[in-house]
């Protein structure tokens, strides 16, 4: 847990912190959480056990619990529908890292566009000589499509259009024509946004529309040249199918900060492709993100604890059951 959870959970006397780590053993963290009514749980799917995700097996053992908080945007360790099911509250920190994450999807753009990958890799190897063979091409003015124009999506397109006057695509089925307009972006459909852009940045959550988004055939779709960029998480591109695209050319490069395995494995192809920057899922990971994640965190424990209106609510649809729950175990 960040400093920040500790310190703003500290000032509410509401609320009780009790810490569970993983070297305490099954026995004891299943006690822990059995006496617990919220659950701060990681967000990163390969960093915690599937008996600790939130799961239906898991609920079922918990009929305290009310309210299972992220500690980031993402909640890849929470079953929603389960939760839902069992009238428990899930809250995420959307927008809390996304500074962090818009600012490493354009570094990643740049990188990209002015092959520094290329020209490091053959500098190491004493290849470098001809300059020219390493030419790039400016951000300015190009057309960028962002999958997804939420808190990090706004943010980045903001940051394009503003500072290198591209024009932002972008395609996010939440949101309307005029919507996009108020975020910088002009709404259209995937594959408009796959043929017309120089850059594809992918921001949308891992959902079952989601996954597998970005295959063969949307790779396929894209310019000759085109950069792949995803700050978003692993699963909704295809790892193999960009490899392809790259292998053949048609995808000009590829920055990488989420993967279908976390982290990769060091033989990962993708990772020793000179053509692809790579990162360990630490596009959020900031000194001023994680702080502000952290706080979100527990100004949402603080909401469930005080009866308020709950931060950041991942699945509105459980407020009925959520609050009749809540009644019953107050009265237990």
């Amino acid at each position: 847990m960040h400093q920040s959870f500790l310190d703003t959970a500290s000032a509410a006397p509401e609320l009780e912190i009790i810490r569970l780590s993983l070297a305490d053993g099954a026995e004891s963290i299943r006690a822990g959480l059995a006496s617990c009514q919220g659950y701060y749980v990681q967000a990163a799917r390969d960093e915690l056990p599937l008996a600790w995700h939130a799961t239906p097996a898991l609920l079922a053992s918990l009929p305290g619990l009310l309210v299972v908080s992220s500690y980031g945007a993402g909640y890849d360790t929470v079953d929603v529908p389960a939760c839902t099911a069992a009238g428990v509250a899930v809250l995420n920190q959307a927008g809390g890292n996304a500074e962090g994450v818009a600012e490493h999807a354009v570094g990643m753009m740049l990188t990209l566009l002015k092959r520094m990958p290329e020209a490091q890799q053959a500098m190491r190897a004493g290849g470098a000589a001809d300059r020219g063979a390493f030419m790039g091409r400016e951000l300015a003015g190009r057309t960028v499509g962002l999958i997804g124009l939420g808190h990090v999506g706004r943010r980045v397109a903001e940051i394009l259009r503003l500072a290198f006057g591209c024009q932002v695509l972008a395609c996010d089925p939440y949101l309307s024509a005029a919507d996009c307009a108020a975020r910088g972006a002009t709404k259209v459909e995937l594959p408009a946004l796959l043929a017309a852009s120089d850059i594809v940045s992918v921001h949308c959550p891992l959902e079952a529309e989601t996954r597998g988004l970005i295959g063969a055939e949307a790779f396929a779709a894209m310019r000759p040249g085109a950069i792949f960029v995803t700050t978003a998480r692993g699963h909704i591109h295809d790892e193999a199918a960009l490899l392809a695209a790259l292998q053949s050319g048609h995808i000009a490069g590829a920055g990488l900060d989420v993967w279908e395995r976390e982290p990769p494995p060091a033989d990962h192809p993708l990772l020793a492709h000179p053509r692809v920057v790579s990162t360990p899922h630490t596009a959020g990971v900031t000194q001023e993100s994680r702080a502000r994640v952290g706080r979100f965190a527990a100004e949402g424990f603080i909401a469930a604890a005080r009866g308020e209106a709950l931060p950041r609510l991942v699945n509105p649809e459980v407020l009925p059951g959520y609050e009749r729950r809540r009644a019953q175990l107050a009265m237990a």
